[in-house]
């Protein structure tokens, strides 16, 4: 059996969230330990919560919404990047790494998965992220779907062009995924955002397999 790794990170309360996105809450509802016939909580949580996926609508008015996201986009080969010096991440980053031939799902491993494998609560504003003529390369390149270590696609401060380049032309936005410790290379991923109707995102089960030797 192949190994699965697990690439999403946890939900919890305390957990960092964009500010003003409310944090996450799981509220319980009934307990057995008082009494009642089984255990039954409920969740609120903002839908950019933890390791999620952008829908186009996010940036985009006359975008599509979470349900429309194309499974079989976030299914498949997919080669992940160190990049562990980086503090932001340009075209002329992205055009120094040696992609495999064929290349349609990128992950981005930088310094951001360390904050959520040591537990950082605190929302960092100094997150490694793209620039505007990053997005443009990966649309150049073909790029179906991009996935980065934190909360965002874009820096923090940055206007939502780097976004609106990347859901205009139909790439797939992951985010919120923890790399750390995984090697660069190929795997496959499995990435499966919930089928919530109408919104502009969707928490997500993200995972990779290594392929088998050869592949």
């Amino acid at each position: 059996m192949l190994e699965i790794i697990d690439i999403s990170v946890p939900l919890l309360p305390g957990m960092p969230v964009w500010p003003r996105d409310g944090g996450i809450r799981i509220v319980p509802v009934k307990r057995m330990a008082a009494g009642d016939k089984n255990n039954l909580s409920r969740l609120d949580c903002g839908v950019h919560t933890g390791t999620h996926v952008d829908a186009p609508w996010h940036f985009l008015e006359d975008g599509s919404t979470a349900e429309q996201l194309p499974l079989d986009a976030m299914i498949g080969e997919a080669f992940v990047a160190y990049l562990p010096e980086v503090d932001v991440i340009t075209a002329e980053t992205l055009a120094r790494l040696t992609l495999p031939g064929g290349t349609t799902r990128l992950l981005l491993r930088t310094r951001n998965s360390e904050l959520w494998e040591t537990g950082v609560t605190e929302f960092r504003k100094d997150f490694v992220a793209l620039t505007s003529d990053a997005a443009q390369w990966l649309v150049d390149q073909g790029i179906r779907l991009i996935g980065v270590d934190y909360l965002s696609v874009h820096r923090y401060g940055d206007g939502p062009l780097t976004h609106q380049i990347l859901l205009r032309a139909g790439l797939i936005i992951v985010e919120g995924l923890n790399l750390t410790g995984v090697a660069p290379g190929k795997y496959e991923l499995i990435c499966l955002p919930l089928r919530l109707n109408g919104a502009d995102g969707a928490p997500a089960r993200a995972v990779l397999r290594r392929l088998p030797a050869g592949d």
